[in-house]
């Protein structure tokens, strides 16, 4: 099976949001920059995507804010670039196509936010027919807040969800420890 990692929207915009919070990063960090080492080492093809909104002129997300760029933890070489404005890695990237030229069957889930871009992409991604593994420890979210109840959700029970409603479905989940051996 021929694999991709996508490192999906860990990028400068994130420090710029109202909900940023450094509590979880140095796990991710560590976690993300291990997955990357073992693709890497293992030659297999490392994506980097980003998310890029020029029609919200005051957004971090803007390419003309220069946020939109990967954070500086990820001193690596990335085989391909894509840039989005939706929440998935596929409906405006031309990525299925060019995973589909690499022959490439297996997409592996990595980036910010856990229960939004990653795991949209991951649904769209086994639509597509593609194998689906999702690096849970090798993402990041944040807390939030249901509207409607007041309820102040953890970003330990956001990924929990996600796993939850990913796995056997969409895809298989895995810990950053199973790409290392």
């Amino acid at each position: 099976m021929n694999k991709a990692l996508l490192v999906i929207d860990t990028q400068d915009s994130f420090y710029h949001t109202p909900y940023w919070s450094v509590r979880d990063i140095p796990d991710f960090q560590h976690n993300l920059t291990q997955l990357i080492g073992a693709f890497q080492r293992n030659q297999g093809k490392v994506v980097k995507i980003l998310h890029s909104r020029e029609d919200i002129a005051d957004s971090p997300f803007n390419p003309a804010s220069g946020f939109v760029k990967p954070m500086a933890f990820l001193e690596t070489q990335f085989d391909k670039t894509f840039y989005k404005s939706v929440h998935n890695a596929f409906t405006d990237t031309g990525l299925a196509t060019w995973l589909k030229r690499a022959k490439i069957d297996c997409v592996v889930i990595s980036g910010i936010r856990t229960e939004q871009c990653c795991e949209t992409t991951a649904r769209i991604a086994s639509d597509l027919g593609f194998d689906v593994e999702f690096v849970t420890d090798a993402t990041l979210t944040f807390d939030m807040q249901h509207k409607p109840s007041g309820k102040l959700i953890s970003s330990e029970d956001i990924k929990n969800r996600t796993e939850l409603v990913l796995a056997e479905r969409f895809a298989t989940v895995h810990r950053t420890r199973d790409y290392l051996a």
